[in-house]
């Protein structure tokens, strides 16, 4: 963990400002924009980008994706930059939680992976990278969103000893730990070999 040297006010600012911004549910809002219908009646019912391209429609799924990550990542390096490095972890945390839980859709939001990718990118890109690639790697292999991301989650701590970013070691643990949790339906299905592949509808 950095050295806490922010006032508890503006770090609870900052916790709220972040929640904010990670409670903003771009899946619904970028498919409800393009005609696509209701994300939540859809698939899974994920606000997600994967639940995004079981439309059929992969422009909507990618900016879904690179909506869900920015989002993560600027609360991040805007927390930074205002106030400080314990403020950067807060952030992350808080628009993590806001993207699992959102209050405008009654705490049912995502799964957070593309958030994840983002905060780990804003507070050390090399991890970030190393996470991203991790997934990629998990997702060309296996063909299941849901595998790539448990194996991306669960190696985000090594990638952090093998850049040296110890620091981050215990909010890493906790968004893999809610990353895990928030997926307990997916490791069933997995399990039992009836998890669907990427693309299926």
């Amino acid at each position: 963990m950095p050295e806490l040297t922010t006032g508890w006010g503006l770090l609870a600012l900052v916790a709220v400002v972040a929640y904010l911004v990670g409670s903003v549910p771009f899946g619904i809002l970028i498919t409800r924009a393009l005609g696509l219908g209701d994300l939540r009646a859809i698939g899974s019912g994920n606000i997600g980008a994967t639940n995004v391209l079981r439309t059929g429609h992969r422009g909507a799924a990618l900016a879904t994706l690179l909506l869900d990550g920015a989002k993560g990542a600027i609360a991040v390096l805007l927390a930074r930059w205002l106030v400080g490095e314990d403020a950067a972890q807060l952030a992350g945390l808080s628009a993590f939680l806001g993207h699992l839980y959102p209050v405008w859709l009654s705490f049912r939001g995502g799964k957070g992976v593309a958030t994840f990718l983002g905060i780990l990118l804003a507070l050390a890109w090399p991890v970030g990278l190393a996470a991203c690639g991790t997934w990629a790697l998990a997702a060309a292999l296996t063909r299941m969103s849901s595998v790539a991301a448990l194996i991306s989650a669960a190696t985000s701590s090594l990638w952090l000893m093998v850049f040296a970013e110890g620091r981050m070691l215990f909010l890493i643990v906790i968004l893999t730990l809610l990353i895990y949790a928030r997926h307990a339906a997916n490791i069933s299905r997995i399990k039992k070999g009836t998890e669907p592949r990427i693309g299926a509808k």
